[in-house]
């Protein structure tokens, strides 16, 4: 038992030292290096992201940010918390937002903040719209025979209860709760697109769209992946040489917060033929 002690002991005094090493690389920031934050899967707790974005504008070393967007969408505020922060972030330094599979809904509203909006003709944009949803299951709990009660201090604080339907106002209030929030994302689109607000009303429905249809829309600036959007940035920078591409740190999973107490772990550093993965 001792001695798996000490080997293992051995092993993370090692793996220390290699995470020191590259900690202090001159590799961790080469000259011309561009971050990459990704934005993946449903956006409801941006805290993360929203701190690869800070970090990377702070640095003065990354000289530019591309976005990479694979999400379709999530939460109001969350999308907003993005959208604010990618577009306070484009002020400083140049920002293309690459869209993969999905960018819609609030992967949309999020990458309105950046300069330049890259999409494949495949990709799954759009979605301008909000929805709220109410299941009711009144009748199957009368059936039950199980009493459901909410003893309430307004009339509308218990709206969309799932014992009963929508009254007339409560259907009201909803929709214009619906109104304000779609009119908040239609503006963000209008002004960060330089759209006319007419022309955003037209297509901004809910409906899905193409990358090839949101490009000829005006929702997209160019089409392409990921690559198109590299040298985009290179362009952006006015260098030679593909630039050095840093990635946000990645989360860790569970069973490494648990030992070391840290939410996430390492940077991912490219460059042609290398990839690093260092600062545990």
């Amino acid at each position: 038992m001792v001695k798996k002690l000490g080997i293992a002991l051995a092993v993370l005094i090692i793996i220390t030292g290699i995470v020191s090493y590259f900690r202090s690389s001159p590799l961790t920031f080469a000259h011309d290096a561009v971050g990459v934050v990704e934005i993946t899967g449903g956006i409801y707790d941006p805290t993360d992201t929203l701190q690869d974005l800070r970090q990377f504008a702070e640095e003065s070393r990354i000289r530019g940010v591309i976005v990479r967007i694979d999400s379709p969408g999530g939460t109001v505020a969350a999308s907003q918390e993005l959208y604010q922060a990618i577009h306070e972030l484009a002020a400083k330094k140049p920002v293309v937002a690459s869209m993969g599979n999905v960018a819609a809904s609030g992967g949309y509203y999020a990458a309105c903040g950046a300069g330049t909006i890259i999409a494949n003709p495949g990709t799954i944009t759009g979605s301008i719209g909000v929805r709220v949803e109410h299941v009711e299951v009144g009748d199957l709990l009368q059936w039950a025979k199980i009493h459901y009660e909410t003893i309430k201090s307004g009339e509308f604080k218990d709206l969309l209860s799932v014992n009963r339907p929508l009254s007339p106002e409560e259907r009201r209030l909803v929709e214009e709760l619906l109104g304000d929030i779609h009119g908040q994302f239609k503006k963000t689109v209008a002004e960060s697109r330089k759209l006319d607000p007419a022309k955003v009303a037209s297509f901004a429905d809910g409906r899905i769209l193409s990358g090839s249809q949101a490009h000829a829309l005006g929702l997209v600036d160019e089409l392409g992946g990921f690559s198109t959007a590299v040298r985009k940035m290179q362009a952006l920078l006015g260098i030679k040489e593909e630039p050095t591409l840093i990635y946000a740190r990645e989360h860790a999973p569970w069973w490494v917060r648990w030992v070391t107490g840290k939410n996430r772990v390492g940077v991912k550093l490219e460059m042609p033929g290398l990839r690093v993965l260092y600062e545990m």
